[in-house]
């Protein structure tokens, strides 16, 4: 008789998760639990939500269901959330320790002081708090962002003192919902990070002007695997993501300082298995790379495109790891594309409403193109409002295609695009090859 192959639990699968892990359910049975942040009533949940509570409840159920791994792409709450599950229960996983210090933004920025200065940028703590006046000693402009937040949320360059006022002017709503995101993570940082301080916070950077990458990886039994290198493109002087491609073309000298930089952090913080993602700032002209900041878990958004062109499933390589086994012997799929690129369609006006694509063009769409995989975000006027304050602009869809090469991947996407009623991810200072090149008196921005 067959043994039944080992179950598996993912935390808060969704979007691109549930699509990656569903490729596997066969080798890899698995239970999905966590709710929906972005949407009613799923959300709900946010309510009481403890993120101690939530894995007592887990681990109590895990010999009943069978469960013997958890894996988690979730920045918000997952990923810690299986990290402390997989210590509770002794299986592999990213030691707690190592989350928390990647995902507490100002202490991150500590450590690579510590260990790698020269990828750093200057920062410091907004000496205000939620609700009081901004402090008039700032010099601007300045990047912003939350000590601990997700998907860019209220990340971005304020350029004098009353766009920094209007950024971290909440009204009482907005103050619960970031209270109630911030403060499962701030419970258990307090006790086992206490030294990085509250989360409670917004950090000040000093602005980058220089492409944007992603280093993804994975470690081992202490031994770092890079994966592979996705360019991050920005609608022209704007600092919203345009589109990911694969592969791209960084110099050798950034690539080597990615890893060189990464390893060092990770092994600082003691990050000694599971998937990581590094973002960062590469100025080929003079060499320098900063990082933005580090995510402990896969970039669920690229598992598809190195799926495409490399022939590896990083959602694969995920549940490996979760149950302890190495990667790096899995056998590589044949590649379907030379290159291929995760296409963000944004509205940047507040009173647009963009059509969401009806079944006829859906249709259309995958007659057209068998290997698209669409993502339409529609929403209220109300949630809309909140997506404009939060992050500038509307996300309302997300393509992903694969092509030959760069050319017929744009291509591609335009055709797509007419098909979808949306104008396609491309600025008009491109080249037909797909690289970027810069306008005159716009200059690249800080990203998130």
């Amino acid at each position: 008789m067959h043994s039944r192959p080992a179950r598996s639990l993912v935390l808060f699968n969704y979007d691109w998760d549930q699509a990656g892990y569903a490729r596997w359910a066969r080798e890899f049975p698995a239970d999905s639990v966590g709710f929906d942040l972005f949407s009613f009533p799923s959300n709900a949940h946010l309510i009481n939500f403890d993120l101690e509570r939530f894995v007592d409840r887990l681990a109590r159920q895990a010999p009943r269901r069978g469960w013997q791994a958890v894996t988690s792409n979730h920045e918000q709450f997952g990923a810690l959330a299986a990290a402390l599950l997989a210590e509770r229960m002794g299986w592999p996983g990213t030691p707690v320790a190592a989350v928390l210090a990647c995902q507490h933004k100002r202490h991150a920025r500590q450590v690579l002081q510590r260990v790698a200065p020269e990828a750093n940028t200057g920062f410091e703590l907004l000496a205000s708090r939620y609700g009081e006046p901004v402090p008039h000693d700032i010099a601007y402009p300045v990047f912003v962002k939350p000590v601990k937040a997700a998907f860019s949320v209220l990340a971005r360059t304020v350029r004098n003192r009353e766009e920094l006022a209007a950024l971290v002017r909440f009204r009482a709503w907005e103050l619960w919902v970031i209270r109630h995101l911030v403060e499962p993570f701030e419970r258990i940082a307090r006790v086992r990070l206490p030294e990085a301080g509250s989360a409670h916070r917004m950090l000040l950077e000093q602005p980058v002007n220089a492409l944007q990458y992603n280093l993804d990886g994975y470690v081992f039994a202490g031994d770092l695997r890079a994966l592979g290198i996705v360019e991050s493109v920005m609608y022209p002087g704007t600092q919203a993501f345009m589109r990911f491609g694969y592969p791209c073309a960084i110099p050798d000298t950034g690539r080597a300082r990615a890893l060189a930089v990464a390893k060092r952090f990770l092994a600082e913080v003691g990050f000694t298995h599971g998937l990581f993602n590094m973002e960062f700032f590469y100025d080929a002209a003079h060499d320098r790379l900063t990082v933005i900041e580090f995510n402990p878990r896969l970039a669920s958004q690229f598992s598809d495109l190195y799926l495409r062109v490399d022939g590896v499933d990083l959602h694969r390589v995920a549940l490996e790891l979760a149950h302890g086994r190495d990667p790096a012997a899995l056998p590589r799929v044949q590649p379907t594309a030379g290159a291929a690129a995760s296409f963000v369609y944004r509205s940047f006006d507040p009173a647009a409403r963009p059509p969401m694509p009806a079944a006829d063009r859906r249709r259309e769409l995958m007659e057209r193109f068998a290997d698209a995989m669409l993502f339409s975000f529609p929403k209220s006027p109300g949630q809309v409002a909140r997506d404009f304050k939060w992050l500038g602009s509307y996300r309302h869809g997300i393509l992903h295609l694969g092509g030959r090469d760069a050319r017929e991947l744009r291509a591609r996407c335009e055709e797509a695009s007419r098909i979808l009623g949306w104008p396609a991810p491309y600025g008009h200072h491109e080249t037909a090859g797909g690289l970027a090149l810069p306008l005159p008196g716009l200059e690249p921005e800080a990203a998130r």
